[in-house]
């Protein structure tokens, strides 16, 4: 994966992640201002009904304003004007805090003129089976009225944040995802770091491989030219086998080094005009033997006579050579490959046809990644790195050609390039 796309990756979720607290957030606090508001007047409702219930039954009337007034977030005072019977207002405040579903604990005082204290009442919990020993709590006197009384809701804030549960779990939810994206990023960042490092000691490796092969390969040219060799057949086959795999290695140090330059960027093709059926024709002669080798044969079916294409004469041969490579070695009888050409319109294509072992429908889609091989259980017989429809893949896709495979297991393989004709 490319700096770009992961840097792109973690600002759209940075930015996305960001979006969401912000909405969240936002959620919470309004569901919690919401509730609060609500609590706050059905509270003063409760207990402006509890002191008009207390006044009419003592047959008193209320003061005409200032009945309700709040001293903080969970504690209010009630204006009465009147002494108080703390049983009368006991009964009262849980029957109007039931009647608007305060399902709540509180606790009430009632304020002494002669000792000029609040005489605590009682801790009255909503669910009975509580227990309520060592709740008492402070409710401080208010200056303004004479005859008042005190509640005081303890678990005001628990009470809210059962209300906006929802709110939360989502809020939970939504810090996981923040944990696990902080976490993805982590192992991106990490597993690019080595494989970066791996992919610079491969190329590192891959250049090292360089002088040796060259080496060797003057050597095997030395040996073969030499009298002394030429005078003895066995020293003579031997000298060519050592050029012969000397050779196919430089060919995968080469495709190695191609890719790395594909994958850093800096890797440039030079079109040339080149005609479609001549080129192949002369490139499939140098497969042809290695087909032979095996019974078969290579056909070539020039169909765009006179149609030009702008391609890199190299990575156009390696192309070709890597596509009748796999077709003449993944195959158990006798190949034959056909290789047609059809002109339409301002396009070429490129077919070739092989009567090979087949490619499972659930694999194409991957043949084209990097180091991967059809599975074929613990049979190897046909050596690779996987890097060779890789390779095909990028030059096309540099030279903007559109490459597809169509293969049944047991009939074969149909590759197909879509070339643009040169102007």
């Amino acid at each position: 994966m490319k700096n770009s796309t992961i840097f792109r990756v973690m600002l759209l979720g940075v930015v996305s992640i960001a979006g969401i607290i912000t909405i969240q957030s936002y959620w919470v606090i309004s569901s919690w201002n919401l509730n609060e508001d609500e609590f706050q007047k059905k509270v003063n409702l409760a207990l402006y009904n509890t002191a008009r219930s207390l006044a009419d039954l003592n047959g008193h009337t209320l003061p005409a304003r200032n009945v309700v007034h709040q001293r903080s977030g969970n504690y209010w005072v009630v204006n009465i004007a009147y002494e108080i019977n703390t049983d009368d207002l006991e009964f009262f405040l849980q029957k109007e805090l039931e009647a608007l579903a305060l399902n709540i604990d509180f606790e009430y005082a009632v304020f002494d003129c002669d000792t000029d204290e609040m005489v605590y009442g009682n801790y009255v919990s909503y669910l009975p089976d509580s227990k309520t020993e060592g709740k008492r709590g402070e409710l401080p006197k208010h200056s303004e009225f004479t005859y008042y009384f005190g509640v005081k809701f303890p678990t005001r804030s628990a009470y809210l944040f059962t209300r906006i549960q929802l709110s939360i779990i989502f809020s939970a939810i939504l810090l996981l995802t923040v944990v696990f994206f902080a976490y993805s990023m982590f192992i991106i960042l990490r597993q690019k770091q080595l494989s970066e490092t791996q992919k610079d000691f491969i190329n590192n490796m891959t250049h090292e491989f360089k002088t040796p092969i060259s080496t060797m390969g003057i050597s095997a040219d030395v040996l073969l030219r030499s009298a002394a060799v030429q005078a003895e057949p066995r020293l003579v086959q031997y000298a060519r086998i050592i050029k012969e795999q000397n050779q196919r290695l430089n060919h995968q140090v080469e495709k190695v080094l191609q890719l790395a330059r594909i994958e850093r960027g800096n890797f440039q093709i030079k079109p040339e005009r080149i005609e479609l059926d001549a080129f192949l024709e002369q490139a499939i002669e140098g497969m042809q033997l290695q087909a032979e080798q095996q019974g078969g044969r290579i056909t070539l079916h020039p169909g765009a006579p006179g149609c030009f294409i702008q391609a890199d004469r190299l990575h156009l041969t390696n192309v070709l050579n890597n596509l009748l490579d796999n077709a003449i070695k993944y195959c158990r009888t006798a190949p034959a490959v056909h290789v047609r050409t059809h002109c339409t319109g301002q396009r070429v294509t490129l077919l070739l046809e092989d009567n090979g072992i087949g490619i499972p429908a659930r694999e194409l889609k991957r043949v084209f990644r990097k180091f991967y091989r059809v599975p074929t259980g613990n049979v190897h017989d046909v050596k690779g790195f996987g890097l060779g429809l890789y390779y095909v893949r990028n030059i096309c896709h540099a030279h903007r050609w559109r490459i597809q495979m169509r293969s049944e297991p047991g009939k074969g393989t149909t590759v197909q390039i879509s070339l643009s004709l040169a102007a």
